[in-house]
């Protein structure tokens, strides 16, 4: 059953001592992980895990997801608040004081998300319901009644999946020339080199990846139309758009690609284990959920209660995918190589010590063989590489938890085997990563991204720089609608 609002004095009234204050009282009440928002939470990462497995990675549309499941639940909450101020709902009055309880927020909060969920994860639907049913709520209550929780709950939810209907995404096809198919590209965008022919070096070039079963298929480009997507707190996806990447013929970019290839060349264990948590693997959540995860982490040291957490999810989030509006923009209107087309470029006709795939290690090869530390099923993300998605979010959502929790301090770290998730015949040490401060794990996911041969390093320090900005722009959005301007 969902928690019971409690009032408890906090010590003992002695005669020597004045009375407690309003503020000397506090309120008892689940925290952290007992949390509502805190394990509606688990259910989105749920949903983004189960979703790489079923559709591949793609990691904008989940982004989009995830942001929209928590405005959902801020937007329900917020008629809970004395005052907050929704993003979406619209025409629903805030509640009274006397009903402003814990219970009804949670109740609110419980049908807000389980019915976004529904929608964004359609699969799971069945396990949403059933975790309805574990909290005492009933799932098939589709009450739209604006002055009941579950009706506030239902309506925030269907006010954000309206509002965001015909937002860019393509979700339900309805872009023109979709034929049906949801996020079907409609901006007709084809790579200016083929799979098998480089034409422009400095233009992004699709590769082959193993099919798994003995072939091969070159994967196109990832929601390519993903820069037309409206943003939820920037004003437009180019409104921080970086200056160009640097061009074939710079000493800038011949450094950058030598970086990468003696980067690899030299892959400790250590670094193998940071390229391999920030790729993730099976049920990867993608970037979006990372931070999520990482947010769930300072709920977790911080004992959150539900108000907190509802706020910092539903911040942490809508950065994220503005971030990766943001960085599809820059993506997509400089088309810029990666390393793994750059290096042969530079590196054609030359030996050079490189990763030569799984079970290989380390080999002397031609240049024009050299390969990402990545698996073959997925050797690098199909989609122009500046700027980096992965430095964008999490320079963004590091940011932003910098800016909510007031502190820089993180503390989080975890521990793998290298090597387990690209190489698992070769396994190397046990390794704890640590990450002290949020800053040091932004920087510690874009340079992950050079390590691994996916990126040089101007799209990781533009990316991240990006990144920052979005959550400072998405921040002044943030205050507006928690009622601080």
């Amino acid at each position: 059953m969902l928690a019971l609002l409690t009032l408890i004095l906090v010590g003992c009234k002695e005669s020597s001592k004045p009375e407690k204050t309003d503020k000397e009282m506090e309120v008892k009440e689940p925290l952290g992980a007992d949390n509502v928002a805190y394990q509606w939470s688990e259910m989105a990462i749920l949903g983004t895990a189960h979703d790489t497995e079923k559709f591949n990675p793609r990691p904008t549309v989940t982004s989009r997801f995830l942001g929209l499941i928590f405005v959902s639940v801020f937007d329900a909450w917020s008629r809970y608040d004395a005052q907050a101020i929704p993003v979406y709902l619209k025409d629903v009055d805030r509640r009274p004081a006397g009903e402003r309880t814990l219970e009804n927020k949670e109740i609110a909060v419980s049908y807000a998300a389980y019915r976004a969920l529904s929608e964004y994860y359609y699969t799971d639907e069945p396990m949403f319901a059933d975790f309805m049913v574990e909290l005492g709520l009933d799932p098939d209550n589709t009450s739209l009644d604006p002055n009941t929780p579950e009706g506030i709950g239902n309506l925030a939810a269907k006010a954000v999946i309206e509002a965001r209907k015909g937002d860019g995404a393509n979700q339900y096809a309805e872009e023109e020339g979709s034929d049906g198919v949801p996020y079907f590209d409609y901006t007709g965008y084809e790579p200016v080199n083929p799979v098998d022919e480089s034409t422009d070096p400095n233009r992004w070039q699709p590769k082959y990846f193993s099919d798994g079963k003995g072939g091969r298929f070159a994967p196109s480009c990832l929601t390519p139309f993903w820069d037309k997507v409206e943003p939820v707190a920037l004003k437009s996806g180019d409104q921080f758009r970086p200056g160009p990447p640097p061009k074939i013929g710079s000493e800038q970019l011949e450094k950058e690609v030598r970086e990468v290839v003696e980067l690899q060349a030299n892959l400790t264990d250590y670094q193998k284990a940071l390229v391999e948590f920030m790729r993730d693997g099976p049920q990867s959540v993608q970037q979006a959920g990372h931070w999520l995860h990482f947010a769930q982490e300072v709920s977790l040291r911080d004992n959150h209660t539900l108000d907190e957490d509802v706020k910092m999810f539903f911040y942490n989030q809508v950065v994220a995918m503005d971030a990766f509006i943001a960085s599809w923009d820059s993506k997509m209107y400089y088309d810029f190589a990666r390393p793994f087309a750059l290096v042969h470029e530079y590196y054609s006709g030359q030996k050079i010590k490189a990763w030569g795939g799984v079970g290989k290690g380390m080999v002397e090869m031609d240049g024009s063989q050299w390969r990402p530390y990545s698996p073959d099923t997925f050797l690098c993300p199909p989609f122009p590489s500046y700027t980096s998605g992965h430095s964008t979010i999490s320079g963004g959502c590091a940011e932003a938890l910098r800016l909510w929790t007031g502190s820089d301090e993180f503390g989080y770290e975890t521990e793998l085997v290298a090597g387990a998730l690209t190489e698992p015949n070769n396994l190397g040490d046990t390794i704890t990563l640590k990450f002290p401060t949020f800053t040091e794990t932004a920087n510690m996911a874009g340079i992950s991204r050079v390590l691994g041969g996916y990126h040089i390093q101007s799209d990781n320090i533009a990316g991240l720089e990006l990144g920052k900005d979005v959550a400072r722009e998405a921040w002044k959005f943030y205050e507006k609608h928690i009622g601080k301007e």
